[in-house]
């Protein structure tokens, strides 16, 4: 009998430290509007995108700093429908998760 109390005091902590492994959330984007054409879908991907990895790194919010925002990769005539796309991308991801704490 007194074999097991060591064997228990043993397996307790390593019983434990497998509960204690930290949780990924992996936030999936939703699909753009079906209004968009594709240089807004991709804007809308690429703004969503960039919002996750602001809130990730703890940057505060804001659309106009992004390179993709200020010189979109689309030719010009296209350049205002992916403004709007990224803009509802961005904002799409900051209204759909809560913020992480200390945000």
């Amino acid at each position: 009998m007194k074999k097991w109390i060591p064997l228990a005091a043993l397996l307790l902590p390593l019983t434990l430290a497998g509960c204690a492994h930290r949780t990924v959330v992996v936030y999936a984007a939703p699909p753009p509007p079906a209004e968009f054409n594709e240089v807004a879908r991709q804007g809308f991907h690429d703004g969503y995108e960039a919002a996750r990895r602001d809130v990730d790194h703890n940057v505060p919010p804001g659309v106009e700093k992004h390179p993709k925002f200020r010189n979109p990769p689309v030719p010009p005539p296209a350049v205002e429908d992916y403004r709007h796309g990224f803009r509802q991308g961005y904002d799409a991801f900051l209204h759909r998760t809560p913020p992480p704490p200390g945000y």
